[in-house]
């Protein structure tokens, strides 16, 4: 399951989704997600996962690896289904056992939470499928720029929020490794109580903590060793420039929300 997490994974590509500004995605992205927590009817989540699908195939994206990332929450899903079920009033019952019952309200907010909780990984893990960490660092910086008028260290932001995308998927990895050589070694994760269970993860969580710590030193050694600074006055190879086609797609964008959020 660890490797099913796709927040923070890249897929190399020339598609058009691949080949727009890294700062128009990711503003498509907030307004979407704005847009994701506007809909409440049925009509404009189905148009909300029809656009999704519809990026997925542009941006030819393998959708068995999109739809994996869902895995590691399918158990908040399955607890945030269960307490609307049961513990949200109104409307006309549908199911009851003594005093447990379940009504309309409850199946209604229920799925609607369940539909924002998954679009909104699917369509967040669209952005760094997409798009390289290198990329998102320029895109989230220039975004930012604004700020550092009022002292706010916008280069520093956007590489310690790019990092942390970045090794997402690689602390996943490593846990996986671990927990792997911890199951050789006879140890037991799955089995037991709650509190049994947490307590398999120290022999998990303590050699994580020392990899995580050691890669972050390797990685501050390896920024000094090539002169990284940081700052606004830092160059860059590849200068990013807003195209006709970037423009284009990020109208069409608003124009898209704005319809998705009268359903």
């Amino acid at each position: 399951m660890l490797r099913d997490i796709t927040i923070g994974q890249h897929i190399p590509g020339t598609s058009l989704i691949h080949r727009l500004d890294p700062r128009i995605k990711i503003l498509i992205t907030i307004l979407m997600i704005t847009v994701l927590f506007l809909v409440d009817s049925f009509l404009g989540f189905l148009l909300f996962l029809i656009m999704t699908a519809g990026i997925t195939y542009l941006a030819s994206l393998p959708v068995k690896r999109v739809l994996r990332g869902l895995k590691p929450v399918f158990f908040l899903v399955l607890i945030t289904l269960f307490l609307h079920l049961f513990l949200t009033r109104g409307g006309d019952v549908i199911w009851q056992w003594r005093f447990i019952r379940i009504e309309e309200a409850g199946v209604e907010t229920g799925f609607f939470m369940v539909s924002r909780i998954l679009l909104l990984i699917m369509f967040t893990s669209l952005l760094t499928l997409t798009t390289s960490p290198l990329q998102l660092t320029d895109g989230i910086e220039y975004l930012l720029k604004p700020l550092a008028k009022f002292g706010v260290p916008a280069g520093e932001l956007a590489m310690m929020m790019t990092i942390a995308l970045r090794f997402i998927p690689t602390l996943m990895e490593e846990a996986d490794k671990i927990m792997k050589a911890q199951k050789a070694r006879g140890a037991d994760f799955e089995s037991g109580n709650i509190i049994r269970r947490a307590k398999s993860l120290i022999p998990l969580l303590v050699p994580l903590f020392i990899s995580a710590f050691r890669r972050a030193d390797e990685l501050a050694l390896a920024m000094e060793s090539r002169c990284y600074r940081g700052g606004m006055n830092r160059t860059r190879l590849n200068e990013l420039e807003m195209k006709a086609r970037d423009v284009i797609i990020f109208l069409l964008a608003i124009i898209l929300a704005v319809f998705i959020s009268l359903f």
